[in-house]
């Protein structure tokens, strides 16, 4: 099969971008395909924020996967009986319910999952003519752009002492992931941020004893980074900013990591004060497996009591794509920074056939570049230098060497 456009990832960047070279960058339905594994577009999405329990998004409404940013409102409205949490203060923050629903329409309308190849990509290879792309399944396929929408999702961060072979010690984000008790239990949760504190809710809710272990004290923000990052505010300055060692530093400081919201934070020091609760800001040093359950030795040198460990200790800080990318910058001499991710050009191009989104484009988007708002930027990248490059006289641009 030769495409014109070839996606890989069928997450919140990779439905965005799709959504946003039909419909504003004119490709035809028939020469783009999302290549993902998940049984459905967003699957990895749907079953992270469910397995953690989120209410609401931490984004405001106007970041949502469709062409216009007031679409979600407009479909908000349109809903026979107005339900009163279908947005929360400050910001208009969606529901997750509206916004997966949201996420549906947006598909359907454009035909997504018609467009949508489930199998795993396993190699790509650059040329003069295009790209071609190896899957899983043997099938391969060629196109003339490759759009990287790869995020994070598959490489959850595990603590050296937590085994990954026990049948009662899971990452919340584990792919596949099967861990949650069905019966009452003891929980320890292990983790200082928004999924540790919204997994520790959902387990008191569903009538289980939990203990939260967190490497540091509650830390409030709004958002997981500045919404000056989404503007000239910061943004300015992180363009100008040649060194890429000085941009990763940045990205690092911008970020507001292990931190909840003041609502996350509200409920869960309602819990705390009530007991029902127990949170212990120490770091984990030693895990024993017992008979009838498992030891966890702190750093103060408390031992805990579990009948199961809930990791949700975020995601693992290297570069995204495995092997997979590693052979692609091989093959096609890709350049990279010290930190390995991808050293891009405005258009997010890292070979004249090649476009990065989230984790990838990090180093021209900055912070936000991994969230929604991060995916509506790419968007519009991509979309501009395709309307620049079909303009009369334009200039062929490659990314820089």
């Amino acid at each position: 099969m030769s495409l014109d456009w070839l996606i890989i990832g069928g997450g919140i960047h990779g439905v965005h971008i799709a959504a946003r070279l039909l419909g504003d960058a004119g490709v035809a339905p028939e020469r783009l395909r999302i290549v993902d594994p998940g049984k459905r577009l967003l699957a990895r999405w749907r079953t992270c924020t469910e397995t953690t329990g989120m209410s609401h998004l931490r984004s405001p409404s106007v970041h949502n996967l469709d062409l216009n940013p007031m679409s979600l409102k407009r479909f908000a409205d349109k809903r026979k009986k107005r339900d009163r949490g279908l947005f929360a203060p400050p910001y208009d923050r969606p529901a997750l319910a509206l916004f997966n629903d949201h996420c549906d329409q947006v598909v359907e309308t454009l035909g997504l999952s018609d467009l949508h190849i489930r199998d795993r990509a396993v190699a790509c290879s650059v040329d003069c003519d295009g790209v071609g792309v190896r899957l899983s399944s043997g099938r391969e396929l060629a196109a003339r752009h490759l759009v990287l929408a790869i995020g994070a999702s598959e490489q959850p961060l595990w603590p050296d002492w937590a085994p990954r072979d026990h049948a009662r010690i899971h990452h919340v984000f584990e792919p596949g992931f099967d861990g949650w008790p069905a019966s009452r239990e003891t929980v320890v949760v292990i983790g200082g941020g928004i999924s540790a504190s919204q997994v520790s809710l959902r387990l008191l809710d569903e009538g289980h004893q939990v203990r939260l272990v967190s490497p540091h004290a509650l830390r409030e923000h709004q958002f997981d980074s500045d919404p000056g990052w989404l503007g000239p505010k910061y943004m300015d300055g992180f363009r100008r900013e040649g060194d890429l060692d000085r941009r990763r530093a940045l990205i690092t400081a911008a970020r507001n990591q292990g931190s909840v919201p003041p609502d996350v934070r509200r409920a869960l020091r309602g819990a705390l004060a009530r007991g029902r609760i127990h949170w212990h800001e120490d770091d984990v040093v030693e895990l024993a497996v017992q008979r009838d359950g498992i030891e966890l030795r702190l750093a103060s040198d408390v031992w805990l009591d579990a009948d199961r460990v809930l990791l949700a200790t975020g995601f693992a800080p290297q570069r995204p794509g495995g092997s997979m990318v590693d052979d692609l910058i091989a093959s096609a001499s890709l350049p990279c920074a010290r930190c390995g991710y991808p050293i891009v050009d405005s258009a997010l191009r890292w070979h004249p056939r090649v476009h990065v989104s989230g984790p990838l484009a990090e180093l021209e988007l900055g912070p936000a570049a991994r969230n929604i708002a991060g995916a509506r930027r790419a968007g519009d990248r991509l979309v501009k230098a395709i309307r620049e490059a079909q303009s009369p006289g334009a200039s062929r641009q490659v990314a820089p060497r």
